[in-house]
């Protein structure tokens, strides 16, 4: 400003507003200019510098002014500028320009948002525009840089979440909305996201957790239950309650899924040929189990106990009979042995020497040896099918499956 008070030097890309005292306008003065004021008006602001929006910059301009369709400002029939009062406009790279009265800058001159790969900006709009609805939401996916607009509001920068072998992200729709697949997803659904690489969630989807696979061995299998009816991974539709085993048969890895519960893990069952069991309502071919019945195996041979299943009385050995010793049975139901049919309440013996297993059909009383008897010793023996009592003397001797040691007479 000149020392002269109503001569004004205006540099270049500097502007000044001129209050008119006699209309009450206030009108824009840029330089570079040497402007002369007049008794009847007044300098109200500046000099003041231009703003200058460098590129890849934005500023946001409160009270903008009004503008016609080819950008011109709008003035009212007395010479003031309009302003749109409230709002706020957002202006890019430009020449640059005075603010008129009313207008201000708001802030700092910010840079452009460069939003990478495998980045995505989550968007919500704050008033209706265009075809959006206030309230409403979406992605500007990466590598790109965002033009912000007053009509949208930045809610978070969201980064993809790296889904290495072995895991899988578990996934929940915020409200019903399509996943990355295409697939309709209802509000609250959950699902798992397994394929290997970067993985952006979409607007209306929600990272739960990371899942991590379970390693399956030779030794080892997964029980899992289903929470609700489902296809599982293996295209097996499962139901609700429904239990099952994962081996390293089906998969060397497995990933439980969101309907899914692991219930455990099952240690295998090794049997050697000197070995055998009975498993309790064993699994049939339909999958099911044979509830009341049950399996006799033999070793050698390995097997994971299926849901349902188990050990009578675990795992026992092989029984081993002498020369002199005998097993007494009885039949639990009809059986066939090699010998003869078996009714249910039968009792018969086996000799050895042998090695035996007893059949699923058949209950072992007790184990018997021959007693040996010298020439002056003796026992008695009852008959349990006529009662009768009778003595054995000076020989060894075994009790038959129908005999049991009587009591001595008084």
């Amino acid at each position: 400003m000149s020392q002269q008070a109503n001569v004004i030097r205006i540099k270049p890309y500097f502007y000044v507003h001129v209050l008119d005292n006699n209309s009450n306008v206030t009108r824009v003065v840029v330089g570079p200019n040497t402007y002369t004021r007049q008794e009847h008006e007044k300098i109200v602001a500046g000099p003041d510098e231009m703003i200058m929006i460098p590129p890849r910059h934005y500023a946001i301009i409160s009270n903008p002014v009004s503008r016609d369709k080819h950008g011109a400002p709008v003035f009212d029939d007395h010479g003031n500028v309009k302003l749109r009062f409230g709002d706020e406009e957002i202006r890019f790279e430009q020449e640059p320009f005075p603010l008129y009265p009313g207008e201000k800058l708001v802030g700092k001159i910010n840079p452009l948002q460069v939003v990478g790969p495998d980045a995505a900006l989550r968007l919500r709009a704050i008033r209706d525009f265009d075809d959006k609805v206030a309230g409403d939401e979406w992605l500007f996916a990466g590598p790109g840089t965002y033009l912000p607009s007053v009509n949208v509001q930045v809610v978070e920068l969201i980064r993809a979440t790296i889904i290495k072998p072995n895991t899988a992200l578990k996934m929940r729709a915020r409200k019903e909305c399509p996943d990355s697949n295409g697939k309709k997803r209802g509000a609250g659904e959950e699902w798992l996201v397994r394929e290997v690489g970067a993985y952006l969630p979409g607007v209306d989807e929600t990272i739960v957790e990371t899942v991590q696979a379970r390693v399956l061995t030779d030794k080892t299998a997964l029980h899992l239950r289903a929470k609700k009816t489902f296809i599982d991974v293996f295209n097996v539709k499962r139901k609700a309650g429904e239990e099952w085993l994962v081996t390293l048969g089906d998969a060397e890895t497995h990933i439980a899924d969101v309907y899914e519960e692991v219930v455990g893990e099952v240690r295998i069952t090794t049997l050697t040929n000197r070995q055998y069991t009975v498993v309790c309502d064993p699994i049939g071919a339909d999958g099911k189990n044979r509830l009341g019945c049950k399996e006799l195996r033999k070793g050698p041979v390995s097997f994971f106990l299926c849901p349902g299943e188990r050990l009578e009385h675990g795992i026992e050995k092989v029984i081993v009979l002498g020369p002199e010793e005998a097993l007494l049975l009885r039949a639990r139901e009809s059986y066939k042995d090699a010998d003869a049919l078996r009714k249910p309440g039968d009792r018969w013996m086996i000799h050895g020497p042998c090695d035996y297993i007893p059949d699923i059909e058949v209950e072992v009383l007790e184990q018997r040896t021959a007693i040996p008897l010298d020439e002056n010793e003796g026992i008695y023996v009852r008959d349990l099918t006529t009662g009768k009592v009778r003595a054995v003397v000076g020989e060894s001797y075994m009790l038959k499956a129908n005999e049991e040691l009587g009591e001595t007479p008084p």
